[in-house]
């Protein structure tokens, strides 16, 4: 619903509905701009639980303004190697988002999670990263089955949590990324104070009228 110069946004997936949800900002971002209004350079959407959030144009690419997630160090959850098929080397939480950290993007590639653990371990979902090669900073996995989403093949709002993570341990602010699910995706992450840049690009696939 459009209320002045924004948008009202809510996310819902298969099961619930979420905080945020970056691909499908993107995709609401990409319509407006490109087909609705395209005169505009910049859309903001009002969410529930995220606060007012912008989407500009960068060239081909469109960055969005979203909420910094940080997390903090936790003990390893006993059950989650069992559920992920392997030990991370280090463990980090926010809320209900679990950071996995691993030595080398093989092993996040490699992994094969139990999804019926993971649906079962007290964090809603799983996050799982590791250093990047040639060129990308780091690269990730994320697994909700408690959201009706074994994996994501790319998720905007999970690079809210790691932004921050690599940001400080790769004394940078300005990233780039890689989600290795089997469809996969790249993001250009900055940080910046309070808030994360996520910028990627958006393709019309499909066109169609609804007769109501």
């Amino acid at each position: 619903m459009r209320e002045g110069e924004t948008y009202a946004l809510r996310w819902f997936t298969p099961a619930v509905e979420v905080e945020l949800c970056g691909h499908a900002t993107l995709a609401s971002a990409y319509v407006i701009l490109r087909l609705i209004e395209p005169g505009r350079a910049r859309v903001g959407f009002r969410t529930l639980h995220s606060g007012m959030l912008a989407v500009t144009r960068e060239g081909e690419r469109l960055a969005m303004d979203f909420p910094v997630w940080l997390s903090e160090p936790c003990p390893l959850p006993p059950d989650l190697p069992a559920a992920l098929g392997a030990t991370p080397i280090e463990t980090h939480r926010r809320g209900h988002h679990i950071l996995a950290v691993f030595a080398r993007e093989e092993d996040v590639a490699a992994l094969k999670p139990d999804f019926g653990a993971l649906k079962r371990a007290p964090a809603a979902s799983v996050l799982v990263t590791a250093p990047g090669q040639d060129g990308i900073d780091f690269v990730s996995r994320f697994f909700a089955p408690a959201f009706g989403i074994d994996e994501d093949p790319v998720t905007g709002s999970a690079h809210c949590l790691l932004t921050p993570y690599w940001s400080k341990r790769l004394g940078k602010t300005r990233l780039e990324a890689r989600q290795i699910s089997r469809r996969g995706g790249a993001l250009r992450c900055a940080l910046n104070a309070d808030r994360v840049t996520l910028a990627g690009s958006c393709a019309l696939y499909l066109e169609g009228t609804i007769i109501l």
